[in-house]
């Protein structure tokens, strides 16, 4: 860690101001009033560094406590957030110090890191992998027709207010995230973060749209978010867009219903849904699967900060008996020899003196982790290395999960 490094510290409340500006500064944007003047609640002052020179912050970063769903389970999460350093401070340690402090910090408390990147050539030297995608889904309204034979339920689909929506949609959540790996925990601050609707991050769209779905027993089964944009053609035709946010559901069709709303707005010809799955079931509800277009982009970055404990968490759904050999240079506690024994109905990972059947970077298990990103593609890749014939398959095989991982949680 170079000299400049050694002096981050958390940030106070009274300094956080300059801290939130300096960051956004940084980021190339206005930072919402309500971010930037006061600390808002989600916030853990005492996991954040700063850099200061003087009486400016040069660097910043921060760790949220969160609960990561992965395969079969779900693991406490450093939630890697607040990256920046100033240009004038660059290529002089202090992001590799940042990093050490914050891994070194969650040893002994989260076994996974996860990160948004904002650059994708960042972060893979500090030993984290693309975990999950973002689809990038988006089409053209009028090719955007669900088959005839989706069943809509009985349930009933209504706009609501964002108080409404505030009370009804956790609930839902909850039930629901524990199945999809690349899911965070949201308890009473991330959901009163996730309705907050800035006008300074609408992009010109309107102000956030909501609808639920409830069952004849007046049980909400599904909810969605979304935003209007209008937009005309130079011959006075409407040339809207809806930018679907997230949309979740208990059942098939109640999930076919809000889509049915979403797809027949008056006035919109463009549908946007950029946080998405790639493998979002949507794709098998229409008539055309041709008309929802993808465009996959790296979503969730997963980290192993402690491999045995990590991999010990979660399932494996065919049974797994090889020894890892780990190389991991930025966390050396992680580098050695693992055997890692696994089932449908749990793990074991412990050091041993056994010769490896696979050797793979710590980077490579980390995009590998949460069942998304097959071992084998990551061997064709040259990412990992077999030893023993046969054990790729039977790793890659191991290590998958029937659902694709995706993370509809930006931080």
């Amino acid at each position: 860690m170079t000299e400049l490094a050694d002096h981050l510290r958390p940030v106070t409340a009274d300094e956080w101001p300059a801290f939130a500006r300096a960051m956004h500064t940084v980021f190339a944007e206005e930072g919402p009033a309500s971010f930037v003047d006061a600390v808002p609640p989600y916030a853990e002052l005492d996991r954040s560094l700063a850099l200061w020179e003087g009486d400016r912050v040069v660097a910043t970063s921060g760790v949220y406590s969160r609960e990561l769903t992965v395969p079969g389970a779900v693991v406490p999460c450093g939630g890697v957030t607040w990256v920046t350093v100033s240009p004038t401070h660059r290529r002089r340690g202090v992001l590799t110090g940042i990093m050490r402090r914050q891994l070194d910090g969650m040893r002994g408390r989260e076994p996974v890191a996860a990160l948004w990147a904002s650059e994708a050539s960042i972060y893979g030297r500090f030993g984290y992998g693309t975990a999950t995608w973002k689809g990038g889904l988006h089409g053209r309204t009028e090719r955007l027709r669900l088959r005839p034979d989706v069943d809509l339920g009985a349930g009933r689909v209504d706009l609501v207010d964002a108080a409404a929506y505030r009370a009804a949609a956790p609930a839902v959540h909850e039930r629901l995230r524990r199945w999809v790996p690349g899911n965070l925990t949201r308890d009473d601050r991330w959901w009163d973060r996730q309705v907050r609707d800035d006008p300074s991050r609408r992009e010109g769209a309107m102000q956030r749209q909501y609808a639920l779905c409830t069952e004849p027993d007046g049980t909400v089964s599904g909810y969605a978010a979304f935003r209007l944009k209008a937009g005309w053609t130079d011959a006075g035709e409407p040339e809207g867009t809806i930018t679907v946010e997230e949309v979740r559901a208990s059942s098939t069709p109640a999930y076919a219903a809000l889509w049915s709303l979403l797809l027949s707005v008056d006035l919109v010809r463009t549908v946007r849904a950029p946080l998405l799955s790639p493998d979002d079931p949507v794709r098998h509800l229409l008539a055309n699967p041709r008309a929802l277009n993808a465009q996959p982009f790296d979503g969730l970055w997963v980290r192993l900060v402690e491999v045995d404990r990590a991999l010990a968490a979660r399932r494996y759904p065919a049974p797994i008996d090889l020894v890892l050999e780990v190389r991991d240079r930025f966390c050396p506690w992680n580098e050695g020899r693992w055997r890692l024994t696994g089932h449908p109905a749990g793990g074991h990972c412990a050091r041993t003196d056994r010769d490896p059947d696979l050797v793979v970077d710590v980077e490579a298990l980390g995009a590998a982790y949460l069942g998304g990103v097959s071992l084998a593609t990551l061997q064709a890749a040259g990412r990992v290395t077999e030893v023993s014939p046969g054990a790729v398959t039977l790793a890659a095989t191991a290590f998958r999960w029937p659902v694709t991982p995706w993370c509809p949680d930006e931080f």
